[in-house]
């Protein structure tokens, strides 16, 4: 009976942890929306409480607006928003940050229904402090990006920070999706296999930093500088790489170095990937591992093509209007999270303590 009741308690946890999953996919989404329709600025205040309801009459909305109309990203770039404009806009930031919200009263709404029914265990409690302070300090970078845009002369925040944003809210899904696989796999799916978890950990570090260049992407608007495909603007490796001073900042703020780096590095990924999946081929898995094992190799094959239609489409962008290139910008995202979770996933099948056969 204490058996039954122990599983009955992992399930509900496991099932906890992918509604967290679940919403931080979502919450990524969110802003990635906010990004792209120039939302980020909108709100330019934080506040925890008060800011969970929008302006509810007309007085408020001017209220709101007024403070808008002190930023930079006003003066300088929207200088024609009318008030229907700015509702457009607050929405979206306003809908992405109750969505955070509602992440946190969904974790802490949980906490307290399994401790209350005596599901978590001992083991539980250490991983689980540390998923709640990856959330606190995902709010708090998330605030110190808006803010980046809301003096002197920033019409967009800045690059680095949103690029930090958005690999933390990263590194906040996989470690809640590591933590629920380890409660939702059972021992006999999982092997060990030295070679290809040597080969996973390196793609998964190689696809972070990738993920990393995707947010600065994001941040210079950096599809725009070369829209071309499969060359740079005519070129394989384009000139002024190396252009600023120092040398390294052309890492994080040479808008055609990120884009240069972040092109090469999805090849390099989709090259690794294929290798891993020919490895994986030529070992004895387990069912679990047979069923998803071509799962990395479809995404990143559908990524790659989204990229390249996002660069593509990348001319016809019109400011504070959707089309093409925002919905392949979003789809853009939203696989490169599923493909993301698929290598944490094969990395933790392949982290077991059987030995393959």
């Amino acid at each position: 009976m204490n058996y039954v009741y122990q599983d009955r308690g992992k399930k509900a946890v496991a099932i906890w942890l992918m509604i967290g999953v679940g919403m931080i996919i979502v919450q990524v989404l969110l802003g990635g929306i906010t990004r792209l329709t120039g939302s980020g600025l909108s709100i330019t205040e934080w506040d925890v409480v008060t800011g969970t309801l929008p302006p509810l009459n007309e007085q408020q909305w001017l209220t709101e607006f007024q403070k808008y109309r002190q930023t930079p990203q006003f003066r300088l770039l929207n200088t024609d928003f009318t008030l229907r404009d700015f509702k457009f806009i607050f929405f979206w930031e306003w809908f992405h940050r109750v969505w955070a919200r509602l992440i946190g009263i969904v974790f802490v709404i949980g906490f307290i229904f399994l401790v209350a029914r005596k599901y978590l265990r001992k083991e539980m409690i250490n991983p689980l402090l540390i998923l709640f302070l990856l959330g606190a300090l995902q709010g708090a970078v998330g605030w110190i990006m808006v803010a980046s845009g809301l003096t002197g002369d920033a019409v967009y925040v800045k690059p680095t920070r949103l690029a930090l944003h958005f690999i933390l809210a990263l590194g906040l899904l996989c470690y809640t999706y590591w933590f629920a696989l380890r409660l939702l796999v059972p021992a006999s799916e999982r092997i060990v296999a030295p070679e290809v978890k040597r080969l996973t950990s390196i793609i998964l570090v190689i696809l972070g930093i990738q993920l990393i260049y995707g947010g600065l992407m994001a941040g210079h608007k950096a599809a725009t500088v070369a829209p071309t495909w499969p060359t740079i603007n005519g070129m394989w490796v384009p000139d002024n790489l190396w252009k600023d001073r120092p040398v390294l900042l052309n890492l994080i703020d040479n808008t055609i170095t990120v884009h240069f780096i972040h092109r090469n590095l999805a090849y390099l990924v989709t090259i690794l990937i294929i290798i891993l999946y020919a490895k994986i081929r030529r070992v004895q898995v387990p069912p679990m591992i047979k069923r998803w094992q071509r799962l990395p190799l479809i995404l990143v094959v559908i990524q790659v093509m989204l990229g390249i239609f996002s660069i593509l489409t990348s001319p016809g962008i019109i400011p504070n209007h959707w089309g093409n290139f925002e919905w392949m910008a979003q789809l853009h995202q939203l696989v490169a999270m599923f493909l993301l979770l698929s290598i944490v996933q094969l990395l933790y099948l392949f982290s077991g303590g059987r030995q393959q056969a």
